[in-house]
């Protein structure tokens, strides 16, 4: 299985756009590569290279569908009472269809829409993750505080590498620290591993529910 987390930005900030690329072995995700800016075209050709080798899972940051109508999905309330309940700020999960969302909504359904037009050799799973969720449901109530600052702060982001590292993603590189898109990619995988992989599961899912809400929502 190959695990690739995607933390996606809007269309017009392809800068933002990491995919990180893993590889399972036994029970453990190896890393291969990191890249990052990336178009739509960029994405879609690594995806359909990778699903070339072998079964391909991808965890998305980005919000996958929206709620018809507005405001937020029934995911979205639902995690967004998961992660208050651990110590997160509420205000990390935002309705699709947001001002400042709605653009990174409209290329994330774009993206998924085009992985499933792909004529792939082995099969391609897409999951819907929240990378801090991710993270913080692993975390101790001790170490929720690094969650809460990474994306600013530099010494939080070294902790969360480490810590990754003890979540059996092996051979980090000592880069990944230095942005905080790096860092939710890596946990988008991390996400979308154990949903995907029965011997871990997820800490929280909301199952699909075609054809509104098509993929699964994790973390």
């Amino acid at each position: 299985m190959i695990v690739i987390g995607i933390d996606l930005s809007g269309p017009s900030n392809h800068k933002d756009t990491v995919l990180t690329v893993f590889k399972r072995q036994k029970d453990q995700l190896k890393f291969i590569k990191l890249i990052s800016n990336l178009s739509d075209e960029s994405l879609l050709q690594e995806i359909l290279e990778q699903s070339e080798l072998d079964e391909v899972v991808i965890g998305i940051d980005a919000p996958l569908s929206y709620e018809d109508g507005g405001g937020d999905r029934k995911g979205d309330k639902l995690l967004r009472q998961f992660i208050v309940s651990l110590g997160m700020k509420s205000g990390s999960i935002m309705p699709p269809t947001l001002n400042r969302m709605v653009y990174l909504t409209l290329r994330g359904i774009k993206l998924t829409r085009e992985i499933e037009s792909l004529h792939t050799r082995y099969p391609i799973s897409i999951i819907e993750v929240h990378p801090g969720a991710v993270i913080g449901s692993r975390f101790s109530r001790s170490d929720i505080e690094h969650v809460l600052c990474y994306k600013q702060n530099l010494t939080a982001r070294q902790f969360i590498r480490d810590w990754l590292s003890k979540q059996r993603l092996s051979d980090l590189p000592v880069f990944i620290e230095e942005e905080s898109h790096s860092i939710d990619a890596c946990a988008a995988a991390l996400g979308a591993w154990h949903c995907k992989d029965p011997s871990f599961g997820p800490k929280w899912q909301l199952s699909a529910n075609p054809p509104l809400h098509p993929y699964d929502y994790c973390c």
